[in-house]
């Protein structure tokens, strides 16, 4: 990896250096927000959630699909029912495999731009497959496909997210967070007086740009995220931003910390670096305490048990798994940042070839046989 470039968007003039750091006041606007339109928006979903047989499925692509990974597994712990992230990659591809079960589907769509061609297909094939469909919105762009064909259906409700979300850079950063965050905060709105927390963390983090930095010292041929639970999704998320980022020319992986070691832990060498997100519960924790010693034992000073003792995040104590990865996203988002213009990407455009966009291209959406 060559040395430390001094281009523009080595400084914060780049979209995508403004964007990550503004997810704090992004988050406290995104809570006054709720807060006027909570009633709203609890009034759509209380008499669906009062339903037993109610199929909760969030939904989207790409980033906007971690998402849902992240916060499905969250919301399953403390609403104690069935909640499940399906992408709409996949719902497009096989609606009669993924909705084949009778039952009425809340369909939470998730989209930063709402322009993807899969995020409307994907609320279409649900309403043609599935018995009955509600959909929840949540997006960036009032602009937005997806926002101006749900504002005024029926069975809909559409969370507009702060303007300043609807990132410019090519990468998802704060609108990644703040959905994440919308979501949590839309089935528990309760959860609210935790965003002053989550934006002290952040802050922490953004405060430290340059110890994390220094972590892309060592020239890593590749970098490795590791997470279980809600945090397997952010390790999903965080191995996409470095390549995005870096034009894919720093390989990035994602496992659990137990399914690491059957096989995928053969990557490892001298070049490589590994972050493990530290679990708040004590029991998965053991866990990543495990992988932490076993990969320091092989490979001295090249992991990082991001959250924990060795790289602590002030702010988070009490804070759920859910709720801690949207502040520790942070931290891959800023070493994303460094790679790319260590590399002479520039971020906010790593592929200016168009071979890659920030909105994806080329997707034809066929028509489903009715059968």
């Amino acid at each position: 990896m060559p040395h430390p470039t001094t281009s523009p968007d080595a400084s914060a003039t780049s979209a995508t250096h403004r964007e990550i750091r503004q997810q704090p006041a992004a988050w406290r606007d995104l809570r006054d927000l709720l807060a006027r339109q909570g009633p709203a928006l609890q009034g759509f979903l209380a008499p669906l959630l009062a339903r037993e047989d109610l199929r909760i499925v969030l939904t989207g692509a790409g980033t906007s699909a971690f998402v849902g990974d992240i916060a499905s597994e969250a919301l399953r712990r403390t609403l104690r029912r069935r909640v499940e992230s399906l992408a709409t990659t996949d719902l497009v591809a096989d609606p009669l495999g993924v909705l084949a079960e009778p039952l009425p589907v809340l369909l939470v769509s998730f989209g930063r731009s709402g322009n993807s061609p899969e995020s409307s297909a994907a609320t279409r094939l649900a309403e043609q497959v599935a018995p009955e469909v509600h959909h929840l919105v949540i997006t960036c762009n009032a602009e937005g496909r997806l926002a101006r064909e749900h504002t005024t259906a029926p069975r809909s409700f559409v969370l507009l997210l702060p303007e300043q979300t609807n990132d410019t850079g090519f990468a998802m950063t704060s609108s990644f967070s703040t959905m994440l965050l919308a979501v949590l905060l839309a089935f528990e709105p309760g959860r609210a007086a935790a965003v002053d927390a989550l934006a002290a963390a952040a802050t922490s983090l953004l405060d430290r740009a340059p110890q994390i930095d220094a972590l892309l010292d060592a020239e890593p041929r590749r970098v490795v995220y590791l997470g279980s639970g809600p945090l397997r999704g952010l390790a999903q998320e965080s191995a996409l931003k470095l390549l995005e980022l870096t034009a894919g020319r720093i390989p990035a992986f994602h496992d659990s910390p137990l399914g690491f070691r059957h096989g995928p832990k053969s990557i490892v060498d001298d070049r490589t670096l590994v972050v493990v997100h530290g679990s708040r519960d004590p029991y998965t924790a053991r866990y990543d305490a495990d992988i932490v010693a076993e990969l320091r034992q092989e490979h001295p000073r090249r992991v990082v048990h991001l959250g924990a003792e060795d790289f602590p995040v002030p702010g988070l104590d009490g804070l759920d798994d859910g709720l801690r990865a949207v502040a520790l996203a942070s931290f891959a988002q800023l070493l994303a940042l460094g790679a790319s213009v260590r590399l002479g990407c520039t971020p906010d455009n790593p592929f200016p070839d168009g071979s890659v966009n920030r909105v994806v291209q080329g997707v034809r959406i066929h028509e489903l046989p009715l059968r």
